[in-house]
């Protein structure tokens, strides 16, 4: 069975009477995330390529036409439009941490051991108080059924209004995923190929990691100190 995270739910579907967490969830506009793919309430698709950065200015003259030639090919050999997307966030350390600090348990050697501890506590203190950022790039890759693209400004503002899921809606979603999908993976292979051309490693991300990726987002406090390990273990109602 794909490996599937119901995003948002509605009254006519589950949604408990009273709970401020659901009532708010209506409103966004993400469906469910499976199969590698997020699914937007209106059908579209949505794949999440992540990819790795260049520092354009150390490159020598040459190395920088290269690859401003190679990103010409890759934007001509695209007929559909992608976002890219830049985040920035604090260096997140702990799992780095928790395998050094494991391996000094480990350690037999007691100054050996302790040194380790206290490497683990130094780097902890020194991402805190610095403030140490990293950032992440993404190319995402759009796919929409004929209905939504053909609907107006005024029908598109009316669904943002009317934001509560149907069972009609879900329906018509599972029916179209499977064509729609494979148009998609179309696009995210022809996107990997011109990003790979560019010299650059690029990767999907997978459904935990993209659960992972609109956790960190829509809650930047708690996905700090609670973190995503098993996705079976999440609660999707109580979400």
């Amino acid at each position: 069975m794909p490996e599937a995270t119901q995003i948002s739910t509605d009254k006519t579907v589950k949604q408990k009477k009273g709970s401020p967490a659901n009532s708010t969830q209506i409103y966004m506009n993400i469906a469910e995330i499976k199969d590698n793919v997020v699914i937007l309430k209106n059908g579209g698709l949505r794949a999440v390529i992540q990819t790795n950065s260049v520092n354009f200015n150390l490159k020598s003259e040459d190395e920088q036409n290269a690859i401003i030639y190679s990103y010409q090919n890759f934007l001509n050999s695209i007929d559909f439009p992608v976002q890219i997307l830049v985040q920035s966030r604090k260096l997140d350390v702990d799992k780095y941490i928790e395998t050094v600090r494991a391996l000094g348990e480990k350690n037999q050697n007691s100054l050996l051991k302790d040194q380790t501890i206290e490497y683990c506590e130094y780097i902890q203190k020194l991402v805190e108080y610095a403030d140490i950022m990293e950032k992440k790039f993404y190319v995402v890759v759009p796919h929409d059924p004929y209905r939504s693209q053909d609907k107006n400004i005024f029908a598109k503002f009316m669904e943002r209004i009317s934001a509560a899921d149907s069972i009609d809606s879900i329906k018509r979603r599972h029916k179209e995923f499977e064509e729609l999908n494979k148009n998609l993976t179309q696009r995210v292979n022809a996107v990997k190929a011109g990003l790979e051309g560019c010299n650059l490693r690029v990767a999907q991300l997978t459904t935990p990691q993209l659960v992972e990726l609109f956790y960190g987002i829509y809650n930047p406090g708690t996905s700090r100190n609670e973190k995503i390990y098993d996705l079976s273990q999440i609660d999707v109602d109580n979400l």
